[in-house]
């Protein structure tokens, strides 16, 4: 679920049933319609990726440029599938070493998705060796998998065996030791650390599968740092289904973590506990900080330690809403540290999410940087803990996810309406509460603004739910193209994007995959469906024993009102989603009328089968999504194989074990059956989500291609061969 190549393209594949070496999910995050931040752009500097200050002299330009007048589709645009599925690196979290240097984790797709900690300088280092990758697989999703302590030790996880091992950053002929037993197989991972200078150990979550895969143990434990014999780690607190979040306050003395069980998710309800260490390092005494009054129904997130030994978090008690608290050790109490109807944090899908940051401070204050969300926008500010009161900070990027503490700076991971996924390093004044200026030092696609003329700005829509008087939220993106228009009697058509989760939520950012569908004259939008995050607790808790209602009406809602709007055809309405938004995809097709066509990518079909076969962190989630026995057979729509009138394309990696591939394998077969255009492609060696290069590519040219001929009336520009279709290619 979250629930995010063939090596010649030159032949038409024969069967319907395609077999593909593996890949990478490209999550489609989208962006609200941000003019202000495209002005902003051009007043910081952007020296340390020189090629944003050039890129944008090799776009055309309109008013010179005569206007071809061609069907909405059919436009050619330089945005091709093999610059968005090799272009894009991801980030998988950023550290500071003891210099200040900025050290961060790159998941490469023409490397397989491997993952690499690269030294940001003047000339970028990669730290990895070419025979490790890092990598967790704890909870599936992973996350936090590496950590650097104060003398540049770096501690991370390994994806092949999911050992941890440790380096020595600073001396570039270091290789990495391991420090956790080899078990023989990866049933043991870890993540989520950090370092015991007490005690000289590392303490982190782990998760034993070595009696049960299907149901490993999860504790935090302590792994030695010294000495050459490698131990048993040491288990230091146990007893709940699920860990995170472990963090030492300054001094060693005492450590914070979230733990939750069954059938909670870490957004429907945890617990915040601080363990008071022993002087031989064992947690003799415990205190519950947040999620365990009974007044309160909160999931707290996020504990961080000040220098003083203050103890800041994330929860969500009284308002709904994520926002930062203070615990007041003497009397045990809570304080809101920000009420603001905004979320300052996201739901705990990974591992070692960082959306604040304290700054130091003289003053007997704390000053706060972070980032919240309010009704699909982003703002970055610092909070005066002694005030009450929060200064917003203007930087080039509008959409924020982790904050980086440096020197005198503040690294921002983020992304705008114009610029990729990226990391600006922000200067704050003497007082810290203002950006003094603000620089690119890393982007996932550097060389992305070259296109930006035929970037669509999304516009933030919102949109009427069956329910009266409630509305949803969307992303609206119109084809874009400054060579091209269409006749003003054709509408386009739309594609409807579902995201994955359900628990989640579409961003403002640019994503060259969705850029790679308006710039051939599609219309694209992302619905933020009842039980998206970003909108507070009651939003989120609007799925709750309603997915497969809920945001299948909102889906479905979101078209129509873009039809009703004029923006639409409703004759080429399409709709594809990834995981849950899959699963979103097929009911909507099953029980709705609303779409022509549609992709599923490692989507779900039977929700009783991913129940059964699914992992442990999501073992009992879809129990409060669905409700009894009778839902999970109502909406399943392998069910309901006679209730699909539309032809339908699904994307499946082989190795999945969030949603394995018998389920499109099911959808597949019932479909060819009953006579419907079908086609299923298959991926050696990919897990929930592709990560191979070549594999993103082969996806989405083979949506691009499979709509156009099913309901498209038009011709793709591009030279794609298309696979066969069953039912539909003779």
């Amino acid at each position: 679920m979250a629930l995010l190549l063939l090596t010649s393209l030159n032949h038409l594949v024969s069967f319907s049933l395609t077999r593909l070496p593996s890949s990478s999910a490209h999550n489609l995050f989208l962006s609200r319609s941000f003019s202000s931040s495209i002005r902003r752009f051009n007043r910081f500097s952007l020296k340390p990726l020189r090629s944003f200050a050039s890129m944008s002299s090799s776009s055309p330009d309109a008013a010179q440029t005569p206007l071809t007048t061609a069907p909405y589709g059919s436009w050619k645009s330089p945005i091709t599938a093999d610059i968005v599925s090799g272009a894009s690196k991801r980030l998988g979290g950023t550290a500071v070493d003891s210099h200040g240097r900025l050290v961060l984790l790159e998941s490469r797709p023409n490397e397989s998705g491997r993952g690499v900690l690269v030294l940001q300088g003047e000339t970028s280092i990669d730290i990895t060796p070419k025979d490790f990758a890092v990598r967790t697989l704890t909870q599936e999703y992973g996350g936090g998998a590496f950590q650097i302590s104060s003398d540049d030790t770096l501690v991370f996880s390994n994806y092949k065996d999911q050992r941890l091992y440790k380096q020595d950053i600073t001396d570039k002929d270091s290789s990495p030791k391991p420090i956790t037993p080899d078990y023989g197989a990866p049933a043991v991972t870890y993540a989520d650390g950090v370092f015991d200078s007490r005690f000289n150990r590392y303490v982190t979550v782990r998760e034993d599968g070595r009696q049960d895969r299907s149901n490993p143990i999860t504790t935090i434990v302590e792994v030695n740092l010294s000495g050459e014999t490698l131990e048993e780690p040491k288990v230091l607190v146990s007893g709940n289904d699920f860990y995170a979040f472990p963090r030492l306050d300054p001094k060693c003395e005492r450590l914070a973590w979230i733990e939750w069980s069954h059938p909670n998710m870490p957004w429907d309800k945890a617990e915040l506990w601080v363990g008071y260490i022993s002087e031989g390092g064992n947690i003799d005494k415990r205190v519950c900080v947040a999620g365990c009054d009974p007044k309160y129904v909160e999931s707290p997130t996020e504990p961080k330690w000040s220098s003083r030994g203050e103890l800041f978090f994330v929860t969500d008690r009284k308002n709904g809403c994520w926002n930062i608290h203070k615990w007041i050790e003497s009397t045990n109490e809570v304080v809101s540290v920000y009420p603001l109807d905004g979320e300052f944090a996201k739901p705990l899908w990974i591992f070692g999410t960082n959306s604040y940051e304290i700054i130091e401070c003289s003053e007997e204050k704390n000053l706060i940087a972070c980032s919240y969300r309010q009704k699909g926008k982003s703002y970055l500010g610092i909070v005066d803990d002694s005030q009450g009161s929060c200064s917003l900070l203007d930087i080039p990027l509008t959409d924020f996810d982790s904050i980086t503490l440096g020197n005198q700076c503040l690294y921002v991971e983020g992304a705008s309406a114009v610029l990729p996924p990226s990391v600006a390093r922000v200067t704050l004044d003497q007082h810290k509460t203002k950006a003094l200026s603000s620089e690119i030092v890393w982007s996932s696609s550097p060389d992305v603004l070259k296109y930006k003329a035929y970037f669509s700005v999304p516009e933030l829509i919102e949109f009427p739910t069956e329910v009266p008087g409630q509305n949803a939220y969307a992303y609206f993106y119109p084809p874009t193209n400054p060579l091209y228009n269409a006749s003003m009697e054709e509408k386009p058509p739309l594609l409807v994007k579902s995201h994955g989760g359900p628990t989640a939520e579409s961003r403002g950012s640019l994503n060259l995959n969705i850029q790679y569908w308006t710039s051939r004259g599609w219309a694209f939008v992302d619905v933020n469906y009842g039980g998206s995050t970003g909108y507070g607790r009651e939003y989120r808790e609007r799925l709750l024993r309603q997915w497969g209602i809920v945001d299948v009406d909102d889906c479905c809602g979101c078209a129509k009102y873009l039809v009703s709007s004029g923006k639409a055809d409703v004759k080429r309405l399409c709709i594809s989603g990834g995981s849950a938004g899959g699963y979103t995809t097929l009911a909507s097709l099953a029980f709705r009328d609303v779409f022509k066509a549609g992709a599923s990518l490692y989507g779900v079909a039977d929700l009783k089968m991913l129940k059964e076969e699914g992992h442990k962190f999501e073992s009992r989630y879809i129990d409060n999504l669905v409700g009894d026995e009778k839902d999970f057979y109502e909406r399943s729509p392998i069910n309901f194989v006679d209730k699909f009138s539309c032809p339908i394309i699904l994307f499946q990696g082989l190795e999945d074990k969030v949603v394995t591939p018998d389920q499109s394998r099911k959808i597949y077969e019932a479909l060819k059956k009953k006579g419907l255009p079908v086609a299923l492609v298959e991926y050696e060696g990919e897990q929930h989500g592709f990560r191979k290069a070549e594999n993103i590519k082969y996806t989405l040219e083979q949506q691009m291609v499979f709509f156009a001929r099913v309901v498209g009336g038009f011709k793709v520009a591009d030279d794609i061969t298309p696979l066969k279709i069953d039912n539909f290619d003779t």
